[in-house]
């Protein structure tokens, strides 16, 4: 079939012309030959290799060459994060406007199934979507358990250390063409034949009627889909021609079958990504698909321009899941390792901060204020000391809370930028709403309708909720802490009208209705004495999870020790064995995958990277480290400005 796109799309006059227009530096054959390439393939890419740069790149050079009206370009990753800013850097171009309307798709992977496969088949059986939503799903099926006619399984439940987790994380999967219903652990807690195991099922679906799902529900309807209509995989091939796939590694086991199911009907497919930053799954299946990322012959973008050859160096060594000597073209980054013991665990942040102040310029750090990561946010029950980023910053640690306790005004603000930047209207007032349903949920007696259910009348509760969603997308709302007091003061008011029930406890609302600055603000707005306005501000830091800051770029990074999952051995001592000279194919999985996340931290910044970790742990290695340019530190030095 003929191409849907002209045949000289990608020739190197056109490549070089957008890149310079773009500002943009392609001395890498293998960026040549990712960018030119209209096969299926794969690239495994080093951190800070510009793979997000060359997807805009050539996804810009494709919309300006595109010729049909009814097939499009299909470009999927895992997080809205990710697809925004594939999005932002198509607007930058005019031709790149093309591919953000019909016919083409670009989104998340989740948001591809529920579009043309899940939602679809869920209409087909005469149900309402009410809500897909992992949160919203576990407290409408806590609510059903309470019922009369659940009385055996809430019994049977009730004597299993993990009955609730058995009913609000139960999900479909797709068994020989059917759905079943199966726990966390991929089985029913009891036996189906019993009364409990019927009931069981019968909960499952019963949400399934009132239109209440988990996420990954999504997937296993869709299969299900495809297997009782095999045209619609043909159909859709045929609508997506090309498919683009960022950030592959975070590809799961089901959501790579569904794929592998849905475009193997002759469109081209192309996978792009970091194995060895894949923290989000807990390893390959037993028997890895054939079609696993990256392929044996995946071709490689292995030069990073975020750091130079210090990072690089370290990097290389704990590429686990598939290793790659990784070249570091950018600036020449720092790395010390700062050292403290128990008393001065709390003294390890300010010496970094006023590290940083010495070492970034001071216009890259207010840009992008230096940022405190950990593996573990929230102190466990292990004795060892420290376990988490809490006991570094016990002040002004992140919280360890559940998606249900987020605040709001962080899905406003995310929400609001998104749209600032050109993203979609609909898009940015349905994730605002999805964040009003999951932010009121502690206080309702009945889930909040989806934001489609909402009437637009200004004369009807609907259209006045519409209003209230607009100024606080516009910033108008949130600007300051009377304005976001007033904003949410509405919402308060006109939710129970919406609902036509009352607030069973609006206290429990206080933490995720609370007003908090924001990041940016706070670092810009933090001036010092205005009579010594001459010198240069110290930035304060941002603190995060590792895990969080997946896929940032940084000024300036420190990585503070912490316990691995199993709460036994230190993750930052442990890399540093491997960096010595262990072997890490042959370590312990945990220590693995404790490294994988110090690989995912330590490729942040582009000026400097700090480790943090005890006196002892690192005595062994100090002098091996320094011979390699790292430099060692108390948390009693003074840094001094360059």
């Amino acid at each position: 079939m003929k191409p849907p796109y002209l045949p000289d799309a990608l020739v190197k006059d056109k490549v070089e012309a957008l890149a310079q227009i773009l500002g943009l530096d392609l001395p890498h054959s293998e960026q040549w030959d990712f960018v030119q390439s209209v096969l299926s393939q794969d690239l495994q890419a080093a951190p800070g290799s510009g793979k997000t740069t060359l997807i805009g790149l050539k996804l810009a050079l494709l919309a300006g060459a595109w010729t049909s009206r009814t097939r499009g370009i299909c470009v999927l990753s895992h997080t809205n994060t990710a697809k925004d800013e594939i999005i932002n850097r198509l607007t930058a171009v005019p031709d790149g406007r093309r591919f953000l309307q019909y016919p083409h798709f670009i989104g998340t992977i989740q948001s591809f199934t529920n579009t043309f496969l899940a939602l679809p088949a869920i209409r087909a059986l005469g149900y309402e979507v009410q809500a897909v939503d992992d949160d919203i799903y576990e407290a409408a099926a806590l609510r059903l358990l309470e019922r009369r006619d659940f009385s055996t399984l809430h019994s049977f439940l009730s004597r299993r250390r993990d009955g609730l987790d058995t009913v609000t994380q139960s999900v479909f999967v797709c068994e020989a063409g059917k759905l079943k219903v199966v726990g966390p652990r991929g089985s029913a807690p009891a036996d189906p034949t019993t009364p409990s195991g019927q009931q069981y099922d019968r909960l499952k679906r019963h949400l399934a009627k009132e239109g209440v799902f988990r996420y990954d529900d999504m997937y296993a309807i869709a299969e299900w889909y495809l297997i009782r209509n095999p045209a619609i995989a043909v159909a859709v091939s045929q609508r997506f021609p090309f498919v683009l796939l960022d950030e592959m590694q975070d590809t799961s086991d089901v959501q790579q079958h569904l794929l592998d199911r849905v475009f193997s009907s002759g469109a081209v497919v192309q996978r792009v990504g970091d194995v060895n930053q894949a923290i989000f799954t807990d390893g390959t299946p037993a028997t890895p698909r054939a079609s696993a990322f990256p392929a044996p012959l995946a071709a490689e973008l292995p030069v990073s321009q975020r750091f130079g050859p210090k990072i690089a160096d370290m990097a290389s060594a704990l590429t686990i899941r598939r290793p790659q000597r990784i070249s570091g073209a950018g600036p020449d980054t720092q790395i010390g390792l700062l050292l403290f013991d128990d008393h001065s665990v709390r003294e390890v942040v300010p010496a970094f901060e006023r590290m940083a102040h010495a070492l970034v310029p001071q216009d890259v750090l207010v840009r992008n204020p230096p940022r405190v990561l950990g593996a573990r946010l929230a102190k466990g029950t292990s004795g060892t000391y420290p376990q988490s980023l809490a006991c570094y910053l016990p002040d002004r640690a992140p919280a360890s809370r559940g998606p249900a306790q987020k605040e709001l005004i962080s899905t406003v603000r995310a929400a609001g930028a998104r749209w600032a930047a050109g993203g979609s209207d609909h898009e940015a007032v349905a994730e605002l709403w999805e964040g009003v349903r999951t932010a009121m949920r502690p206080a309702l007696t009945v889930s909040l309708p989806p934001l489609s259910r909402l009437e637009r009348s200004m004369t009807t509760v609907g259209g006045q909720l519409r209003l209230v969603l607009r100024d606080l997308l516009m910033g108008s709302g949130s600007a300051d802490e009377a304005t976001w007091k007033s904003a949410t003061a509405r919402l308060l008011e006109l939710i129970p009208d919406l609902t036509q029930a009352p607030l069973r406890n609006s206290a429990a609302l206080t933490e995720s209705l609370r007003f908090t600055s924001s990041p940016e603000s706070s670092a810009i707005g933090a001036t010092a004495d205005p009579n010594v306005q001459d010198l240069p501000l110290q930035v304060p830091s941002v603190a995060g999870s590792i895990q969080s800051a997946k896929g940032e770029t940084h000024a300036a990074t420190l990585l503070l020790e912490c316990l691995d999952r199993r709460g036994i051995k230190h993750d930052i001592q442990e890399t540093l064995k491997l960096l010595a000279g262990g072997d890490i194919q042959r370590a312990q999985v945990t220590v693995q995958r404790a490294a994988q996340l110090i690989f995912v931290g330590a490729t942040r910044p582009t000026h400097l990277l700090v480790l943090a970790t005890r006196r002892e742990h690192a005595a062994p290695y100090t002098d091996g480290l320094a011979a390699r340019g790292w430099s060692i530190h108390e948390t009693s030095d003074q840094f001094r400005l360059a």
